[in-house]
């Protein structure tokens, strides 16, 4: 038996597993690994952001094997910010100056 608990940055990345806890609890039991991570690759393609199966670490006082976790939203979007901002520099403009031209 693998036992698998959904972490808060599954649920909040995921709105199929934020949905799936509120139906069936934070905790889920499956026959193998590879049947939790089969489970985790269904869940990614209902939601928007992927979720993935993390190995329990050997410390971890838990009872639990594993965990079902996911990148922050937030982690995201910046990474997509400062590629825009990138960009924008490269152009050699500045905010100032695209402010001004929506401004007159």
């Amino acid at each position: 038996m693998y036992e698998v608990e959904v972490k808060p940055s599954a649920r909040k990345a995921n709105g199929a597993v934020g949905g799936l806890v509120n139906r069936d609890g934070i905790r889920h039991a499956f026959e193998s690994r590879a049947a939790a991570e089969a489970w985790a690759r269904g869940l990614s393609e209902s939601g928007r952001r992927p979720v993935w199966i993390r190995t329990a670490h050997p410390t971890d006082l838990s009872d639990v094997d594993g965990y079902l976790v996911s990148r922050q939203r937030q982690l995201l979007d910046l990474d997509r910010a400062y590629d825009k901002r990138r960009l924008r520099l490269r152009n050699g403009s500045s905010e100032r100056e695209t402010l001004a031209s929506f401004e007159s």
